[in-house]
């Protein structure tokens, strides 16, 4: 749903963010793994190294973040799918196409 890494310029990367690819150097040497968690003296190397962008993983989402993009979600919907009716057996293809793309945008467990 969310994205799950950024890529910051070096500037606004902060001790403590975590890495969400491996970190190579001009050369294609692994200079930091995945995952590893940023520090003072790392972020301080690395122009040294020719690093002026690092890939970095997003925080995760607040469940209130999620809820509302799930309402959102739901609203547009309910938006584009105004003009349906579910009980319709001559619009079997409509609600078919509704709970495919609710699924996907809601989970498996809201689809119905």
């Amino acid at each position: 749903m969310a994205v799950t890494h950024q890529h910051l310029p070096l500037e606004q990367v902060r001790p403590g963010m975590i890495l969400s690819d491996v970190l190579l150097d001009a050369h294609g040497q692994v200079l930091l793994p995945q995952g590893a968690v940023l520090t003072e003296n790392m972020l301080a190397l690395m122009p040294r190294h020719g690093i002026a962008m690092l890939p970095i993983q997003a925080p995760p989402p607040s469940p209130e973040e999620i809820a509302a993009q799930q309402a959102a979600y739901r609203e547009r919907l309910d938006y584009l799918f105004r003009k349906n009716d579910p009980d319709d057996p001559t619009d079997v293809a409509t609600t078919l196409l509704r709970s495919y793309v609710s699924a996907y945008r809601l989970g498996s467990e809201e689809a119905a």
